[in-house]
């Protein structure tokens, strides 16, 4: 048996889901654009040097969810797959995926983006499994707030053995294991299998996977 887990966010998409949701958004006039930009950018900056405050970035971009009916946020969020999703689903992308379902492994999206968000996107790529932060759900609706650990940095570690311990998995079940990923956020996940992949990497992450012989792939064009 093999494991092969990937990042969504500027891996498996050639852009940010969470970005592109909030943007959505603002098109329909559900956001401020002024001071929902601005807080983006903030939280993109931390994220990119590694001090994003998890939770303070989860409330405030799960807070939308909690002021509209799920009816209204399913249709808004098919419109999105449409035209904002699907541009960014590189057919290198695709094919990748499709290599690992191909040759039968157990294939997981592993992503901090909410899992309202990334579900149709995990079901769009045919990945059979995801592993996405939460949001929480109350009395029928979102409460704007997350459930459980969220899945990011050593939060990917934590949910990724839970879920294989649910299914009477563990680490030492696979002859190998891949995580592909483009952010240094990444990297307790990615130090933790048999295979890390660094797809399109961040600075910080193209210089850990140089040093340390790390495979470094593109799926927006030519190999790097």
């Amino acid at each position: 048996m093999q494991l092969a887990l990937f990042d969504l966010d500027n891996t498996l998409l050639s852009g940010d889901s969470d970005f592109e949701w909030a943007q959505f958004l603002i098109s329909k006039g559900v956001l401020d654009r002024e001071v929902q930009e601005a807080k983006n950018i903030q939280f993109y900056e931390q994220y990119k040097a590694g001090t994003l405050d998890i939770y303070e970035f989860l409330a405030f971009q799960l807070a939308p969810l909690a002021r509209h009916e799920r009816a209204e946020l399913d249709a808004w969020h098919r419109e999105f797959m449409q035209t904002r999703i699907r541009p960014i689903m590189g057919a290198a992308a695709r094919a990748k995926v499709q290599g690992h379902l191909e040759a039968g492994h157990l294939c997981l999206l592993v992503t901090a983006t909410n899992s309202f968000v990334t579900g149709p996107i995990a079901r769009e790529f045919g990945i059979p499994h995801l592993i996405a932060t939460i949001p929480a759900w109350e009395n029928g609706a979102f409460t704007g707030l997350s459930r459980g650990t969220p899945s990011f940095k050593e939060g990917k570690i934590t949910r990724v053995e839970e879920w294989l311990e649910s299914q009477g998995l563990w680490w030492g079940s696979f002859s190998d294991s891949w995580f592909y990923s483009d952010s240094h956020n990444d990297l307790p996940l990615l130090e933790r299998v048999s295979r890390p992949v660094a797809v399109d990497p961040d600075d910080k992450l193209r210089q850990t996977a140089l040093t340390k012989g790390w495979e470094i792939i593109s799926l927006r064009g030519n190999a790097v």
